[in-house]
């Protein structure tokens, strides 16, 4: 095993990049409010275990339901807009019972262990050592078990004002990601788009 301190460094900032937890925390503050609670090392647990089954069987397990990547980031840019039109625009599409651990679906997957990490993974394996971007990894998903744990505080600090604002504007933005993620894995171009 031979780790290369610049690789992990490379590949714990792409990985941080396409998880955007802090991106995540309004979404996470709403969730909560619906489910009642999130568990922050269950879900962590449940998003690293599917990363790391995608990271060594991914194609290969995709491959076996007959589904191929851009159906996969397809379905999960599906997700992410429906969570986004929610926030937008304050409706309820998706009914979550308040019970321990019902918010750890849409949080460890499609928000943190989504299509467009765990593409990223894929990719990442053609050109770093499987070794360092298990560290990344790891390192990531010990940001991520931090960042669940501290959504008390981020509820306090923003206020409920705070959190309305960010909720609107990060549900433009989850909107815009869908989107972009819907169209290039459709092969669907905009007029005028790139």
């Amino acid at each position: 095993m031979q780790l290369n301190f610049l690789d992990i460094i490379t590949v714990f900032m792409v990985l941080f990049a396409v998880i955007d937890i802090t991106g995540s925390i309004p979404i996470i503050l709403e969730l909560r409010k619906k489910t009642g609670e999130i568990l922050p090392l269950r879900t962590t647990l449940v998003a690293f275990v599917l990363m790391l089954l995608f990271l060594f069987l991914g194609e290969p397990l995709l491959n076996l339901f007959g589904v191929d990547l851009s159906s996969f980031a397809i379905a999960g840019a599906l997700i992410l807009f429906f969570i986004g039109w929610e926030l937008v625009l304050g409706i309820e599409i998706f009914h979550y019972e308040k019970t321990k651990g019902a918010a750890i679906v849409p949080v460890a997957f499609p928000l943190i262990a989504g299509a467009g990490s765990m593409t990223t993974l894929i990719s990442l394996k053609t050109e770093y050592g499987i070794w360092d971007i298990l560290v990344a990894l790891t390192l990531n998903m010990v940001f991520v078990f931090f960042v669940l744990r501290a959504t008390n505080f981020f509820e306090r600090i923003l206020g409920e004002a705070g959190i309305q604002i960010l909720k609107k504007a990060f549900g433009i933005i989850l909107l815009a990601i869908a989107i972009r993620l819907f169209l290039s894995n459709t092969g669907i171009k905009l007029p005028g788009g790139a």
